[in-house]
């Protein structure tokens, strides 16, 4: 039997995946599924990074005003990136190198974005409470970026 949480993410997923289904434009397709995954958890912050010039340049996205850029291999999202992995984040405090854009993020989750063999944007997501995010989030979290 499926927990509340699984039954969330599958009826988001399923709106990503109308919403997202004939539209190429992975902008388009960024901004309205930050503001999904937003309506349906009320996460701090939702969002995507994208790769450009070799650093992570903020995307579209819904929450509080965010860092700009990040560099490869700092902070999650860039952990994220370099190591081509989905990261799970129970508590930011502990996370070495933890790129504070608010104070108000006690756990985040970074899931890349691959095409073509490589890295082109992260998910980001930021949560207010310590211990958010877990397996669950990450599988869904990678099926609806694999929509982007």
């Amino acid at each position: 039997m499926k927990t509340d949480k699984e039954n969330r993410y599958e009826e988001l997923l399923s709106k990503v995946e109308a919403i997202t289904f004939k539209e190429k434009d992975f902008i388009a397709n960024m901004a309205n599924v930050s503001a999904l995954i937003k309506e349906a958890f009320d996460f701090l912050w939702v969002g995507f990074y994208i790769v450009k010039d070799e650093e992570l340049v903020l995307g579209p996205f819904q929450g509080p005003i965010a860092c700009t850029r990040i560099k490869k291999g700092r902070g999650v999202c860039g952990t994220a990136w370099q190591n081509e992995e989905t990261i799970v984040v129970h508590d930011v405090e502990q996370f070495p190198g933890h790129i504070a854009c608010s104070s108000l993020s006690k756990s985040e989750i970074v899931v890349p974005i691959i095409r073509n063999d490589e890295v082109f944007a992260v998910l980001d997501i930021d949560s207010v409470d310590i211990g958010t995010f877990d397996d669950v989030d990450a599988l869904y979290l990678k099926k609806i970026s694999d929509c982007i």
